[in-house]
């Protein structure tokens, strides 16, 4: 429990870090705004998405906690299962296709979940890599800190921010980051909308 109680308070502080960034609107596309911003130290860009979901907030968070489910909506995700729940905190092992000749990645990711006082909901995301020995043909990410933001806007509608700043590990070419960092928010805000609302 203390374990999960120090990470805890380590991904309030990347929060509140992600919160200081210069975001930069990058592109708007069906609803979906992406924006970037420059990570101090990183070749990598976070990035943030924001969409509105015609939805009320449990029905968000029901499609969110398929953890199997889940893969057919997130921008590459090839297979993803729970690892283990304590809590309010529970860990993810995902695997991510890439295009050739990029070697896959898979990630185990701790996901904190927090109720905000505005009745919203935030997921705090943190990679913890050593959780699972490496698996052969796949490269680990070695840092991923990020966050959902669900915020209910009333008469049916939630605000979904999702939002990640990622060091892929080994060699990515320059072209495949750049896209990455705007499909992945973008497609999986899209995905994520059309679960649930039953588009």
């Amino acid at each position: 429990m203390m374990r999960f109680s120090v990470l805890a308070m380590m991904l309030c502080a990347a929060a509140i870090q992600a919160d200081e960034r210069q975001w930069q609107l990058e592109r708007e596309e069906d609803g979906v705004s992406v924006y970037l911003a420059d990570v101090p130290g990183s070749k990598y860009k976070a990035y943030r998405g924001v969409v509105t979901i015609n939805a009320d907030l449990a029905a968000v968070q029901a499609v969110q906690e398929d953890v199997t489910g889940s893969c057919s909506w997130i921008f590459s995700c090839q297979q993803q299962r729970l690892l283990e729940t304590d809590g309010d905190v529970s860990e993810l092992y995902t695997r991510f296709e890439m295009p050739w000749p990029v070697k896959a990645r898979d990630s185990v990711i701790q996901v904190t979940t927090r109720t905000d006082g505005d009745g919203g909901v935030t997921r705090l995301l943190k990679a913890v890599p050593q959780r699972l020995p490496e698996e052969k043909g796949f490269v680990r990410v070695q840092r991923v800190d990020g966050q959902w933001r669900l915020k209910p806007l009333g008469e049916g509608r939630v605000e979904v921010i999702y939002e990640v700043h990622t060091e892929p590990g080994g060699s990515v070419p320059s072209w495949l980051a750049n896209s990455f960092v705007v499909d992945a928010p973008l497609q999986t805000l899209q995905g994520l909308r059309a679960k649930v609302e039953g588009r």
